[in-house]
């Protein structure tokens, strides 16, 4: 055959390895602490860059056919975010320019703050309630990352989208919704 066909079913079992691997080095108490901020706030609000940004974009989408009010930073129809509201920081280094500036923003508001990265000791820590760490390799290449064979940061952000799905179907079970129900919160005109 060819490189591709030969090789897919392998580089699909590193990649879902590495997958298990990250996610299975969440600190749960950090996931309790995440819902718990989510479910609390009266709108939720992400802000990343990037494929980060696209991860995020998913999360918000499917918290809100959960019902939640939800947002992404730059949106044309983003509402004023308060002191009630959570911000949601999307970034494996915790140093990107953007994401970071946008939470100095929110804390100077008095919205509550939760980074989702990889680095416990970037700008970010100052800024948040606490940190929900998917540590895995950053451009930072800190000692205790887990290592990745995909490029640059596509463990984080494959990650991080199913970190928000497997959240959002702990809230379904958690609450006992019916699935068939979730989707008078789908969009409809498609």
């Amino acid at each position: 055959m060819g490189y591709y066909s030969d090789n897919y079913n392998e580089t699909v079992k590193s990649v879902l390895g590495e997958l298990d691997k990250a996610l299975g080095a969440v600190e749960p108490e950090t996931v309790e602490k995440f819902v718990q901020a989510v479910l609390e706030a009266d709108q939720v609000y992400f802000v990343g860059v990037g494929r980060v940004l696209l991860s995020l974009q998913a999360i918000c989408k499917r918290l809100a056919h959960l019902g939640i009010k939800t947002h992404y930073v730059g949106e044309i129809t983003e509402p004023a975010i308060t002191d009630k509201d959570l911000l949601i920081v999307g970034s494996g280094s915790g140093g990107s320019l953007f994401p970071l500036g946008i939470a100095k923003k929110a804390h100077g508001i008095g919205a509550k703050i939760v980074h989702i990265g990889s680095n416990p000791n970037s700008e970010m820590k100052d800024l948040c309630e606490f940190m929900v760490r998917i540590p895995v390799r950053t451009k930072n290449y800190l000692e205790d990352e887990i290592d990745s064979v995909q490029p640059m940061t596509s463990l984080f952000e494959q990650s991080l989208l199913l970190f928000g799905d497997v959240v959002a179907k702990m809230i379904i079970d958690e609450r006992k919704i019916d699935m068939k129900s979730l989707w008078r919160y789908h969009a409809n005109l498609e």
